[in-house]
């Protein structure tokens, strides 16, 4: 064969033959260079820390910003660097795994939405200013989806006819806009955040309910591996729609919800579906205290009349229960006397004039209130400077709501009693929602024709149930409850890297590899990066903390003389020795508990 080739080519096929005669050394460095290749190491990351001065009381937010994790680009919009790239990827991931344990399919939707659609389900008025709207170079009036239900329902309205095509589960992760007033803390309350949205679809309500149980089921679990302290509290559906639903609370002092739970049955709810034991003593009519709020078309005004005790102020209001009961009441307007005290049409800027006054009577009012003010006499109907015409307002007063129960105007306070058992205490504290599911029923079936032909070949509305998790919104409470004095400190699920390496002075670069390829091992269960940076020992160590692995192996001077680690573990508590062969398990323990 040599022969009949030229000298270049015979020589090639020499040198190709002894390569297979060298096969397995050649191989053993194929795979070396390969693994070399592939650790993660510090030096070829882009990560902006340093420069920003750490605060004397810093939120979780301030310290995802200094610990390079994301950065604002206008007020209540984000970007992501590489290391908060890495931790919404890794939830990402968790949410998937979970999401095909109850049969859910991935799909991606479009962030623009027709606002048309959104006028079929009457919810285009509803959500007000909150909307990003545009309208395209032939005026079509788009918006920037806050959320997907018009989409998804009119896209399986299209391709799903028949009940044998159900159950259907479709969820997506994606970017949603909201245009919110006073955006803050950060990720928490953004413009532009990512939320995971499953969209159930059943042919009947028994199998909705069904898909909602095993929903939540998933959810539980998928919090649990968070290993955060979340609760469950029954919820209103709000502008959503359904008639059943529940949050995912995590406890923090940066809630900006309220949950109220029992110290002794299970009972546990948000503020807006939470009620304490009626007070046995009423007050008295002379004790009248009222809070002043206005619609949001600006038609009518709002009088609430709670008693006028020590301790007692506006801020015990709960507008959430108000609402119930005055539908259009403006929530958001937080100081409403200036719009009592001018002409209210040049206040609305519009032609309408008040054509009514509301009285809401809270349940600890004597009923001689509701007489006194149904009149137009009552001192306390309008406030002092007011120049509006009282006789040409209609009054109606409210003591009741529509199911009979009498209404409790005031938020629940710590110590109330539970209405749902004899001696449970209630305790009030603030949360952040992480996630919340509804069961829509036909809320958005009937008016988009997402209909079925069931077994008697007549033709039904689809089942639907919706269930959210704000993505962007965990990686911000999450930073922020598990932050302490010296940084972030993630859970092993969503951390950046789990364990980091750090080499000190003398330490060669192979020992570095030789520690970072055996916590990795073969199967690579642990997630290592290796800090080969040339900064300082003591500097990398406090980046370390800053950026919150959840541990830290330092190779130092016991490594030089014993071949031995030192682990850290802050969360834990862990500060201690371990020797090179005993790695792996030991950091696989640790993990375990994170």
């Amino acid at each position: 064969m040599f022969q009949t080739c030229s000298p270049q080519v015979a020589a090639l096929t020499r040198a190709s033959l002894t390569s297979i005669r060298q096969l397995p050394f050649r191989a053993s460095i194929c795979k070396a260079s390969t693994l070399a290749r592939q650790r993660a190491c510090l030096s070829k990351t882009w990560l902006p820390t340093g420069g920003l001065a750490q605060a004397d009381k810093e939120d979780g937010h301030s310290k995802l910003v200094r610990a390079g994790y994301l950065r604002q680009s206008h007020p209540g919009v984000f970007h992501m660097l590489p290391l908060g790239l890495r931790v919404q990827e890794k939830l990402e991931r968790l949410i998937d795994k979970h999401m095909l344990s109850v049969g859910a399919s991935k799909v991606s939707l479009s962030s623009l939405s027709s606002q048309a659609l959104w006028e079929r389900t009457k919810r285009l008025e509803a959500y007000g200013p909150e909307l990003f709207r545009l309208n395209d170079r032939k005026a079509a009036p788009l918006l920037l989806a806050p959320t997907h239900e018009e989409e998804i329902t009119t896209l399986v309205a299209k391709l799903v006819t028949s009940y044998k095509n159900l159950p259907l589960r479709l969820y997506q992760i994606g970017r949603k806009y909201r245009d919110e007033l006073r955006p803050r803390q950060g990720v928490l309350r953004s413009r532009e955040f990512l939320m995971k949205d499953l969209y159930t679809f059943d042919s009947s309500v028994d199998a909705a309910l069904q898909s909602y149980e095993e929903v939540r089921a998933a959810y539980s679990r998928l919090f649990d591996e968070l290993k955060i302290p979340y609760v469950v509290a029954e919820a209103s559906s709000g502008d959503i729609g359904g008639d059943l639903s529940h949050e995912y609370h995590l406890p923090s002092s940066m809630g900006e919800d309220m949950v109220i739970s029992c110290n002794s049955c299970s009972y546990v709810a948000n503020e807006e579906l939470a009620v304490a034991k009626p007070p046995s003593q009423d007050q008295s009519a002379a004790k009248a205290r009222v809070w002043r709020g206005v619609s949001k078309d600006r038609t009518f005004l709002v009088n609430v009349w709670y008693p006028n005790v020590p301790g007692l102020s506006e801020s015990d209001i709960n507008t959430h229960a108000i609402k119930t009961v005055v539908p259009g009441l403006d929530s958001s307007m937080e100081d409403s006397i200036a719009f009592w005290t001018q002409d209210s049409t040049k206040e609305s800027g519009s032609s309408q004039k008040v054509l009514k006054l509301v009285n809401v009577v809270d349940r600890r009012m004597s009923p001689t209130i509701s007489e006194s003010i149904k009149g137009s006499s009552h001192p306390q109907l309008l406030p002092a400077g007011s120049n509006l015409d009282i006789s040409s307002i209609k009054i109606e007063t409210i003591t009741r709501s529509e199911s009979g129960q009498s209404i409790n105007a005031l938020r629940i306070r710590d110590g109330d009693n539970c209405a749902h058992c004899e001696s449970g205490k209630l305790k009030v504290e603030k949360a952040v929602e992480l996630g919340h599911t509804f069961h829509l029923g036909t809320r958005y079936s009937k008016p988009l024709g997402a209909n079925v032909q069931m077994r008697e070949n007549v033709m039904a509305p689809v089942q639907m149930g919706c269930h959210g998790i704000g993505v962007s919104r965990i990686i911000g409470a999450v930073a922020n409850h598990l932050a302490d004095e010296k940084g972030l400190n993630w859970p092993r699920a969503i951390a950046p890297f789990e364990v980091v390496v750090i080499p000190g002075r003398g330490v060669q670069d192979e020992d570095a590899h030789e520690i970072y390829d055996q916590l990795v091992g073969e199967k690579q269960e642990v997630d290592v990066v290796l800090d080969d940076r040339v900064e300082s020992f003591p500097w990398k160590m406090k980046d370390a903390d800053t950026v919150g692995h959840p541990i830290i192996v330092l190779l130092g001077r016991r490594w030089l003389s014993d071949r031995m680690c030192e682990v850290q573990c802050r969360r834990l508590k862990v500060k201690e020795d371990v020797a090179f062969d005993e790695l792996p398990v030991y950091i696989n323990n640790l993990l375990s508990q994170l």
